[in-house]
């Protein structure tokens, strides 16, 4: 029982440590920040949204919808774009980050 229990202790430090996605990180790799401003802060367009500190579930949901089809009109039509970039995992990181922005 010893030795067993010292190789699940030994699996456990041995494996490496599965770190959540970076959420800055993702929103400038995934050119969020070319349509948004680098903080979320300044659109490119009058009509593009400020993302800075909105609800976390209402901009995973907003990326979701929009990459799934479910929201489609026109001011979705530059987000289309860019959403196969991202995954479920990342769309949270993302949202989580720009809940903290001001």
């Amino acid at each position: 029982m010893k030795f067993i229990m010292s190789l699940i202790a030994a699996a456990l430090v041995a494996s490496p440590v599965i770190a959540a996605p970076d959420g800055a990180k993702l929103f400038a790799e995934k050119t969020c920040n070319a349509c948004h401003g680098p903080k979320g802060d300044k659109p490119l367009m009058p009509n593009y949204p400020k993302i800075a500190g909105q609800n976390a579930a209402y901009t995973e949901q907003q990326m979701k919808d929009i990459k799934s089809g479910a929201r489609n009109n026109g001011q979705t039509a530059a987000m289309k774009g860019v959403m196969h970039l991202v995954n479920d995992e990342e769309i949270k990181a993302i949202s989580e980050y720009l809940v903290k922005l001001k």
